[in-house]
């Protein structure tokens, strides 16, 4: 693959906390070669404002495998950018051309307050997990578990389903901030599998109680949650929730 270099032009957006009045500043990036990820970009432009005596920019980050899911950021409206099926962490820079202007902000969501430039509190999804995507009974060791049959369609459907990192990318795209596909895929995970039978009633009531509490918006059906999702979460997920949540309500005792 042949290599180049590109000069870029970024618009990132800096907010010293979630009280602060934030704004896009300019920042120009020369010699920037194509295969380059966009995190060392912003690496390499940090260590420039460093230099300077200037404030770096502030961004989530960890594996940059594509793992962790901690690299949120909205590149040209994009949650993650234009690859799909993809982190921006795994995003590289030959996804622009020379002279491009590049616009990044953090995840837009009002359950996602903003801590610092890039960065945004994500702690909201791991207490809907705290409040109910888990398994509390004794599973037995790893014998005992293959020795319960399980349909193959059903376990496929949870194996792809706990592939979700938790990046919160489905909220960001989101037009009302849901958090449903997240949510759905942690009660997908745990429903088809005899190991989570016991106690999915409760949990899809507890987890969506949370999910709600957190303050995250109502599912319209766009779509635009799966489009975005790293990992290619269905959107059908959400059809099993309601399912789930309708079964657990109407048959409460």
């Amino acid at each position: 693959m042949e290599h180049y270099n590109m000069n870029l032009t970024l618009k990132v957006w800096r907010q010293a906390n979630k009280n602060a009045k934030g704004e896009f500043k300019e920042y120009k990036v020369e010699n920037i070669s194509s295969e380059t990820s966009f995190l060392e970009m912003f690496d390499i432009l940090n260590e420039r404002l460093i230099a300077q005596g200037a404030d770096p920019i502030a961004f989530d980050h960890d594996c940059r495998e594509g793992i962790c899911g901690m690299c949120s950021m909205v590149v040209n409206g994009k949650p993650h950018g234009p690859w799909e099926r993809n982190t921006v962490c795994q995003l590289h820079m030959r996804a622009y051309n020379n002279g491009d202007t590049i616009v990044v902000e953090p995840w837009r969501a009002n359950a996602f307050p903003v801590i610092k430039d890039l960065v945004v509190d994500r702690t909201p999804l791991d207490r809907i997990v705290q409040a109910g995507g888990y398994i509390s009974v004794n599973t037995g060791n790893a014998q005992d578990a293959n020795s319960i049959p399980v349909p193959k369609k059903d376990a496929d459907e949870s194996f792809a389903a706990a592939a979700c990192i938790a990046c919160g990318a489905c909220v960001a795209a989101c037009k009302n901030s849901s958090a449903l596909l997240f949510t759905s895929a942690k009660i997908t995970q745990l429903a088809l599998l005899p190991q989570g039978d016991p106690e999915r009633k409760q949990r899809v009531v507890n987890m969506v109680a949370q999910m709600d509490k957190e303050g995250f918006g109502a599912c319209t059906s766009t779509g635009a949650c799966e489009a975005a999702c790293p990992k290619g979460i269905r959107f059908d997920n959400i059809s099993r929730l309601n399912k789930e949540y309708l079964r657990a309500v109407l048959t409460s005792e």
